[in-house]
């Protein structure tokens, strides 16, 4: 079951990828295109095959929930593959209600890039821990991705709106900052490539050291250390030796994961300028050249409209039931809600501001964008280097 689990997830993966090249053929095809802009035969074909790697997806996900027994939303590859379900399953209802195929050629390598970036973290089934044995695991997790994967349209919709608008012809601070978050993609291909050559090669060093709890413990880096283990000791003085210590609130194993995926990802970005010669904003914006501004910034703020109460519903209500039931308090400050609180609040001024005051346009565009890097954030640097009562999540 396992084993089937782990193909279905690997088929969607090759669907999405087939979905995303079709899809750019369907914008550059002028031959079949109808003439009220809607989709031709080419973003029909996009969308078929869309649907059948969502299918695949979550194929996947009923089959690891029989192995497991509980639902696969524990550690970080389980939450994250199961975002990036949700982020497609949103997309194709979108589609169907807007038809942009731009949405899609846009959608589908953010998912590409949510799968790609589980795969780099164990995907064994282990038991759950004491806290997470509760029917709502099933609810809260669930719900919340779900609720985030709707906004996350709205970042999409976003950026397929400002690669549009901007002129990235001249510097300007609106083509600097676009570039920066585009920069932030490249880096989490970084990730992808540099855990991979390392994964591959069979790299591991191993520390010794005392945590916060006063646990004695053995770490394996599968990355080289350049940021060791608080007061670690090096078990393996053979492999590459740290340049510093973290302090002893950071995990430094996924602080270093971060660093190498930084590195990483300014290697790769010196590469794509040295190629094309060009912004990768500038080199997206043919790809952008049939998309209806005013649809898309529709697109933006009914993700926003819809997503909002999903999330509010699964990051804070049903967070804070399962937190009273857990550990005997509604909230905690842990580090994970503190961001789930800072996220809701953004969201929030994002519909105070859209609907009081008239913010359209790149306005709305930029919220948009700026609401995701929050969410991804939560994911990435909450999970991976700050630790918390939720630090079971980067496992």
């Amino acid at each position: 079951m396992v084993s089937l689990s782990g193909n279905l997830l690997f088929a969607s993966f090759l669907l999405y990828l087939v979905g995303t090249v079709v899809f750019a053929g369907s914008i550059k095809d002028k031959k079949g295109r109808e003439k009220d802009h809607g989709p031709n035969k080419w973003a029909k074909i996009g969308v078929g095959i869309t649907i059948a790697g969502f299918l695949s997806q979550l194929g996947y996900f009923i089959t690891r929930w029989i192995a497991a027994g509980h639902a696969p939303v524990s550690n970080l590859f389980e939450f994250t593959t199961f975002f990036g379900m949700c982020l497609v399953g949103a997309f194709i209802v979108i589609y169907f209600i807007y038809k942009l195929p731009a949405l899609g050629l846009f959608t589908l390598p953010v998912a590409l890039l949510l799968i790609g970036y589980a795969a780099m973290f164990p995907r064994d089934i282990s038991p759950l821990v004491p806290s997470l044995q509760s029917n709502w695991l099933h609810i809260h997790v669930t719900t919340a991705a779900l609720g985030q994967a709707i906004l996350a349209i709205s970042f999409v919709a976003g950026l397929i709106y400002l690669i549009k608008a901007i002129d990235h012809t001249k510097s300007s601070k609106e083509s600097n900052w676009l570039e920066a978050v585009l920069f932030g993609v490249v880096c989490t291909v970084g990730f992808i490539v540099i855990s991979s050559i390392f994964s591959f090669s069979g790299y591991k060093s191993e520390f010794h050291w005392v945590d916060n709890n006063d646990v004695e413990a053995n770490v394996e880096f599968h990355l080289p250390a350049l940021v060791g283990p608080h007061e670690g000791e090096h078990l393996t003085p053979e492999k590459f030796s740290p340049l510093v210590e973290a302090p002893g609130i950071i995990d430094a194993k996924k602080l270093n994961t971060v660093i190498w995926s930084l590195m990483t990802g300014v290697i790769l970005y010196l590469l794509f300028r040295l190629i094309f010669r060009k912004r990768i904003a500038q080199v997206l914006q043919p790809l952008t050249k049939r998309a209806n501004l005013d649809l898309v910034d529709e697109i933006g703020y009914r993700s926003v409209l819809i997503g909002f109460p999903v999330f509010t519903l699964g990051a804070l209500i049903f967070a804070m039931i399962w937190a009273q039931i857990a550990w005997s308090r509604f909230w905690g400050w842990d580090p994970k809600e503190v961001w789930a609180l800072i996220t809701w609040l953004f969201y929030a001024a994002y519909l105070h501001l859209r609907l009081s005051k008239g913010w359209h346009g790149k306005k709305s565009a930029w919220l948009g964008v700026i609401g995701f890097l929050i969410i991804m954030f939560n994911l990435i640097v909450v999970n991976l280097v700050i630790a918390g009562l939720h630090s079971y999540a980067g496992s």
